[in-house]
């Protein structure tokens, strides 16, 4: 489901979160893609989760943890 590009002009923009919060704006529909998508997402984490064997896990766990501490520059 796509957001709406959000307008540049402040008024606009003002407006627009007006819309959203009370339920004026129209939301765009989720397409049939998108639907099948999100439930195959839900589903398939588990199921790898459950694939893998718990030395398998630490290491995504340590390459993920390093990742996220790596220092810039």
């Amino acid at each position: 489901m796509k957001t709406p590009k959000r307008p540049r002009d402040p008024n606009q923009l003002a407006k627009m979160i007006v819309d959203i919060a009370t339920g004026e704006a129209d939301r765009p529909e989720q397409t049939a893609t998108e639907r099948r998508a999100a439930k195959a997402g839900s589903v398939g984490g588990p199921a790898r989760a459950k694939a893998l064997t718990p030395a398998e896990r630490s290491e995504i766990a340590s390459v993920a943890a390093q990742a996220r501490w790596k220092k810039k520059g």
